[in-house]
């Protein structure tokens, strides 16, 4: 997780209350606010309390007497229980104050079927956001999954030595359970299933502006949840006639001209005029309490309505950890918010091409965050080109590590997502190719004819991350299939 910092100074024409209040009054749930340099401002933590967190019970299960024999074993009962318990109470309370999650451990642990009834009758009735068991012994599966029956997003952390194959082999691919059988007794799996409960809470209590069409109108997206704000598209660009070149528009430009590589196409107004977008679609995440933006780019830049897309802006938003999508693709818009509130990195949201002579994937797109690492870690290189099918504007050209680890994900409505793990290739220039500026290829994991590749504008993220994607959907509702 980010580690919180404070604002520096004015950034794009907003203060750093204005900034706060650009991701809708306060940034949701645990997520930070990152302008894209520390220039502008570090990071900003939601203003929240405790009590605003959601709320996650505890429960280890155990015979109620000593045992002799069955794992983990006596000796483990006599040598390690104990620190074994107050190790995985001390790591819970602390991955409870990173994540933002409020933590309530049962005074005592949980003996036979009438006390795990009755616990379970209170989980119904008090519904926390999610429940963690850990068992203390292998007798206690049944037992664990009647909790993981109670209609409560259930994380199980079956440390080696309480399970084997046959004890978990349906529970762990029950919907509503992230089960992790594992040798890992750091607790890792488990700070990750409370990241996923902190993430289901943000994504829902979370807001995307589509600016696009005439209407305004406002929907939810179940079973994410993620709710949607239909603006019109004139909204960005009567409010981009508002911003000035000030000297926080000025600020930005500067900073893009340091940073970049090298400049090919455009010029330094066209810098300014990128920065302007930036600052106006601040100015709109504030004023309609948004946390996520999208538009009808393409058909503003068609009908001569602005002077740039807004490439450079959407790149420099996600670089800060707010979602932004090209074209107002409302699949974009989930995908993108999942991405960035689970996994703290952005993801790169592309026009898929199949190479049918070397049998690779290409994506190519001219939205394309820096921060492909995370949001606090360093910016890959980036070159500022041109919007490729207007030859206007500013959009950055990133530049991919050779040999990355990458996963491939696509929501195909909000119910959903398309998986698949790639390795980068190289980086395509343009020209000679056509297309977008950032042009990536990939070799993937199949299918084994590139030809049969399903869906369209997926999203590349570095890093292997499609387990932690299925255990997501499998815990909320969302179905996972292979690309």
């Amino acid at each position: 997780m980010c580690h919180h910092g404070m604002c520096s100074h004015a950034c794009g024409g907003i203060n750093r209350r204005d900034l706060l209040l650009a991701a809708g009054g306060s940034v949701v749930g645990g997520f930070l606010l990152r302008a894209a340099t520390a220039a502008e401002a570090a990071m900003l933590a939601q203003p929240e309390t405790p009590n605003d967190w959601p709320d996650v019970s505890v429960v280890f299960l155990r015979p109620k007497e000593k045992y002799w024999l069955g794992w983990p074993g006596t000796s483990w009962e006599n040598k390690a229980h104990d620190g074994f318990v107050a190790k995985c109470k001390q790591q819970i309370e602390k991955f409870g104050k990173e994540l933002k999650v409020r933590v309530a451990f049962e005074p005592e642990p949980l003996h036979g079927d009438e006390a795990v009834d009755a616990f379970v009758k209170k989980l119904q009735q008090t519904r926390p956001k999610g429940v963690i068991v850990i068992p203390l012994h292998m007798v206690e599966w049944g037992r664990v999954n009647k909790i993981a029956g109670a209609g409560v997003p259930t994380i199980i952390y079956a440390w080696l030595g309480t399970c084997f194959t046959g004890h978990i082999q349906t529970l762990a691919k029950r919907p509503g359970v992230y089960l992790a059988s594992t040798s890992d007794f750091e607790l890792g799996p488990v700070r990750f299933g409370m990241k996923m409960v902190r993430t289901a809470f943000d994504v829902r209590r979370s807001r995307v502006a589509i600016i696009a069409g005439n209407a305004t109108k406002d929907e939810v997206l179940e079973p994410v949840g993620l709710q949607i704000r239909r603006l019109p598209r004139t909204r960005f660009t009567e409010t981009l006639k508002t911003v000035g070149a000030t000297p926080e528009v000025m600020a930005i430009v500067e900073e893009y001209q340091k940073t970049a590589k090298k400049i090919v196409e455009p010029t330094r107004e066209d810098l300014i005029n990128a920065a302007r977008a930036y600052v106006t679609a601040l100015k709109i995440l504030k004023e309609e309490n948004c946390q996520g933006i999208s538009m009808d780019c393409l058909g503003a830049v068609m009908d001569r309505k602005m002077p740039t897309p807004p490439c450079l802006a959407w790149a420099r938003l996600l670089d800060a950890g707010i979602p932004a999508i090209c074209e107002a693709v409302v699949e974009g818009a989930i995908g993108h918010m999942v991405c960035c509130r689970l996994l703290d990195k952005p993801g790169f949201m592309q026009d898929p091409v199949p190479d049918t002579v070397r049998n690779t994937f290409i994506g190519a797109h001219c939205v394309a965050p820096t921060k492909l690492h995370g949001f606090d870690k360093p910016s890959e290189p980036f070159i500022l080109r041109s919007h490729s099918e207007s030859d206007i504007g500013v959009s950055v050209q990133v530049l991919w590590k050779e040999g990355q680890e990458v996963t491939i994900m696509q929501f195909v409505g909000p119910g959903k997502m398309i998986l698949g793990r790639g390795k980068v290739l190289r980086n395509l220039e343009t020209p000679p190719a056509g297309g977008c500026r950032t042009s990536v290829e990939l070799a993937i994991d199949g299918p084994a004819d590139v030809r049969d590749t399903k869906g369209f504008h997926q999203l590349f993220i570095y890093g292997d991350h499609v387990r932690d994607f299925e255990a997501y959907g499998q815990m909320y509702g969302i179905a996972t299939e292979h690309i």
